[in-house]
């Protein structure tokens, strides 16, 4: 079978030639991205190794049996008489004499001696590899190298980087020395050999707050316990059935990520309750059965595919044309590969791909995972904190300067930032780019409201927020600035009817707001982790829409509010401090709330059982009787 690398693949297939002629001793790394073809990758560099060196060994190690199978068929799929052989306990295969061999971590890190002289350890999925000699991995190399000094290391992966010590070639312990080569989701599906990613807000959305957080993500039991409720199942199946079943664009494979096993086999019963067939793979599943589910799963006889942290790697089914996220994580690593699961094509290239269904995957992030992490073409790689650190920077989206994280505006270009959604309630959605650039695409606006925005120590905006749907999207306008903002404002406002003489202050501009024509869609494209809004069609003018959205009070009657607040509150607290007989006394008379003509208010009686109204006893005389020797 004649092999015709693609491009970037043959880069990358040659990458580690020139690297070791000037690095001999160095561990080399290559990224690609998921469906980037890196089984393809890993055989043509088996088969140059031993045409090159007939006589080198090569050992290709993963820590799952699903990428042994396919890294084994990949290379027997164009080189049928490879001399390669398994060694796997859950294969059932221990082929420790031959020359290539595909073999699970978990059962080869005890036999390098059966195993023996190895010439190339090539690592996939090299970003499971810790940084620690005494694991699986750490005792695997040690064994090795005392058989062979010179053993080279090549390590393969989609996520260069761990969630407990952030880049693979950074940090006391790295096993691998440098990135030689690298392509990204975003070149990929420029390059038409992936299918674009789309996101949609969802009106559900899962509350990770007070789940503790273990090993640097969050608590597997207690996420699950967080999450796995009925009505947030409920509302987040049906918000999946409502986009799947759509009009615009029907999706035909669904696979949803869940917290846990128990969580994963009640969103298969709420998904089969709506009449689609649904199934479930977990760690629990019988090898039989997973290989069952997963066979209908790909052939389409089964509609949605519930799984609980085992298909994150080595599942390869192109059909899948819809992502449900409702695993939230910490893990940068973990949130890609969860999404590279819906990036392969159907077909060689988008083009096929498109003729066989699939024009792009839709991702729905329950989970919060985008904002947590960024696009996915953009991660945050968290370093580990040792306790000490620079102080927290962020990029602004309009002129990519590095800028403090708390700034809420650029001081190179005045871009406004938004607020962070987690960190406040909102009646509509945000959606953030699961890519971090895109194709401009219109949305109809279902309505445009002004906001006024007041900055203590800063001059006053007006935001205007478009609903399109449940997201609402956002600009600021500048009417009280000066430069380049204030050019801003009036060339907006007199796009939309206002004239030349635009207004000099907000009171002013929001008092003729209705005076502006509506807004019937808008033009919005990703720039980063934001949506930015770069085109407009405009209607006509309705000044029976109040275009007028909550107007918080200013600072000023803040303040007033506050020191009323503080004097009553001293006023009480001296009360309270004074002595009873200082306190004054307030005596209220009742009196009759009408009074009738002739009316007379009766007389107050004394009480004769009171003891200040008791009869006064004459004084008692002393008789002859009394005895003068009796003490009183």
């Amino acid at each position: 079978m004649s092999l015709v690398l693609r491009n970037y693949q043959r880069k990358a297939v040659d990458a580690p030639y020139a690297y070791w002629e000037k690095k001999p001793k160095g561990n080399p790394l290559i990224v690609l991205p998921t469906g980037g073809g890196k089984s393809l990758v890993l055989g043509t560099l088996c088969q140059e190794f031993i045409t090159f060196e007939p006589t080198t060994r090569i050992v290709m190690a993963t820590h799952i049996k699903e990428l042994i199978e396919q890294n084994y068929a990949e290379l027997l799929g164009f080189w049928p008489w490879a001399p390669a052989g398994i060694y796997s306990a859950s294969l059932g295969r221990r082929d420790a004499h031959s020359q290539i061999i595909f073999g699970g971590i978990a059962t080869m890190f005890r036999q390098a001696a059966r195993i023996g002289h190895v010439d190339v350890l090539i690592i996939d999925e090299a970003h499971t590899v810790p940084p620690d000699e005494t694991a699986m991995y750490g005792k695997f190399i040690t064994a090795l190298r005392e058989l062979n000094p010179d053993m080279l290391i090549l390590g393969l992966t989609a996520t260069p980087y761990r969630l407990d010590s952030g880049m693979l070639t950074e940090g006391e312990g790295a096993l691998f020395d440098d990135i030689i080569y690298e392509i990204t989701i975003k070149e990929l599906i420029d390059l038409g050999y992936l299918v674009p990613l789309v996101s949609k807000a969802t009106s559900t959305q899962l509350d990770v707050k007070g789940v503790r957080r273990s090993g640097g993500d969050f608590t597997p039991t207690q996420l699950q316990r967080a999450v796995d409720k009925h009505p947030i199942t409920e509302a987040a199946v049906a918000e999946i059935i409502s986009f799947a079943t759509s009009n615009e664009k029907p999706r035909n494979s669904w696979l949803i990520f869940c917290t846990g096993v128990d969580h994963a086999h009640h969103v298969r019963d709420e998904i089969r309750s709506h009449g689609y067939t649904a199934e479930t793979i977990t760690g629990e599943t019988e090898t039989g059965d997973r290989r069952r589910i997963v066979e209908e799963f790909k052939a389409g006889k089964i509609k949605a595919l519930t799984n609980a942290n085992v298909l994150t790697t080595g599942f390869n089914a192109p059909r899948i044309d819809l992502l449900a996220m409702l695993r939230p994580t910490e893990s940068t690593a973990l949130y890609v590969q969860m999404v590279g699961r819906g990036t392969r094509c159907m077909g060689s290239d988008i083009h096929e791909s498109i003729r066989n269904g699939k024009s792009d995957c839709l991702v729905l992030d329950f989970a919060g995972n985008v904002r947590r992490h960024g696009p996915v073409d953009r991660v945050t790689v968290r370093k580990p904190g040792k306790g000490q650190g620079d102080a927290p920077v962020k990029e602004c989206p309009e002129c990519h300067s590095l800028i403090f994280a708390g700034l809420m505006e650029c001081p190179d270009c005045g871009f406004k930032f938004e607020r962070d959604v987690e960190k406040k309630i909102t009646k509509t959605a945000d959606a953030v780019p699961i890519l971090s650039s895109s194709k401009p695409i219109w949305l109809p606006v279902k309505r445009r409201t002004f906001y006024r925005h007041d900055k203590p120590g800063g001059t006053p905006s007006i935001r205007v927020e478009y609903l399109c749907g449940m997201v609402a999207h956002r600009e600021w306008i500048c009417p009280e600035h000066q430069g380049f903002a204030r050019m801003k404002f009036e060339k907006w406002w007199k796009q939309h009817g206002g004239g030349d003489d635009a207004p000099f202050t907000i009171d002013d501009a929001m008092a003729k707001a209705k005076t502006l024509k509506q807004t019937a869609e808008i033009m919005i494209r990703a720039n980063g982790k934001h949506w930015e809004i770069v085109g407009k069609k405009l209607g006509e003018v309705d000044e029976s829409i109040d275009p007028m959205g909550y107007v918080p009070p200013s600072r000023e009657v803040i303040m007033a509010q506050h020191d009323k607040m503080v004097a009553e509150r001293k006023a009480a607290e001296a009360a309270a401090k004074l002595k009873p007989w200082e306190k004054p006394t307030t005596i209220t008379v009742n009196a009759p709330k009408a009074v009738m003509p002739g009316y007379v208010a009766p007389r107050p009686k004394l009480n004769p059982s009171k003891p200040w109204n008791a009869q006064i006893t004459p004084p008692i005389s002393k008789t002859a009787d009394w005895d003068d020797d009796i003490p009183f």
